[in-house]
């Protein structure tokens, strides 16, 4: 049994966001103890351009993505088919909306800066209620018991999802260090993956202790890399379930792409 860390102040405190996150091919490849993983495009849809992808999650057979910016945020469902908008919900221009996720019939979104979150019925999209937590609001993800939420931080917070109190957090790490500048989250068949903010890398690691478990490697994905650099980067994961799937795509991009990992280096 793991045993959780203390919840103290720097588990709350995000990175500065001048700061350059360390991951790369080099410390990627280079750890022997876990895979990585390169990617087959099974399906390519169109992505609207609009969309600053902060979150992106499926439910009930439905894609939901979460969007950022100031005056631009909104939450909207879609079919996961098609990509048709069936319906969203926008964030007053005071919020810089980000990560998402949902638990029994609710939406649950971040933001920012504003330690402020947005309940929503997740039929209709429609505001039902509000939430307080501490420090910065990344991404957010859920195991079916918790809201799991990202900071930026290599720290992960579990907060409860109907006092919204912080339960536990865990810290990630590989065999060099802690991984920072934790983005978009999703659990994924009893691991969480992550986004690296300002890579091309999404890190997979255990809910209980924060161990690197695995790399998923997407570059080559951007479609047009002299145009969509920083801050229009990879951004967003969603677990289709029923097909193997996952979901992925980056804020501002042109596509959404359905991919399955590929093996390029087994752990060992």
């Amino acid at each position: 049994m793991t045993t959780p860390h203390p919840v103290t102040e720097s588990a709350f405190a995000s990175l500065p966001s001048g700061q350059a996150p360390d991951v790369d091919h080099k410390r990627v490849y280079e750890q022997l103890s876990v895979p990585v993983h390169t990617y087959e495009i099974v399906r390519t849809l169109p992505h609207d351009t609009r969309d600053y992808t902060e979150g992106l999650f499926r439910h009930k057979g439905y894609l939901y993505e979460a969007t950022g910016e100031f005056g631009r945020s909104r939450l909207k469902k879609s079919d996961i088919e098609t990509g048709k908008v069936l319906c969203e919900s926008d964030l007053d221009v005071r919020y810089f909306g980000e990560g998402a996720t949902a638990l029994g019939d609710k939406v649950y979104r971040l933001t920012y800066l504003s330690t402020l979150g947005f309940v929503y019925r997740d039929d209709t999209l429609e505001l039902t209620g509000t939430f307080h937590y501490p420090g910065q609001g990344w991404g957010l993800t859920t195991d079916g018991k918790s809201l799991i939420m990202s900071n930026g931080s290599a720290a992960i917070l579990f907060l409860d999802p109907k006092t919204f109190a912080v339960e536990r957090y865990i810290v990630v790490t590989d065999s060099f260090s802690e991984v920072g500048f934790l983005n978009e989250l999703e659990y994924v068949d009893g691991e969480i993956y992550a986004n690296v903010w300002k890579t091309n890398y999404i890190v997979r690691f255990s809910p209980e202790t924060g161990q690197v478990t695995g790399w998923l490697d997407l570059n080559g994905l951007d479609p047009d890399p002299d145009k969509l650099v920083y801050p229009y980067v990879l951004n967003g994961i969603a677990h289709n379930e029923d097909e193997g799937t996952l979901v992925v795509t980056g804020k501002n991009w042109p596509s959404l792409w359905h991919i399955k990992p590929v093996l390029a280096k087994p752990a060992g």
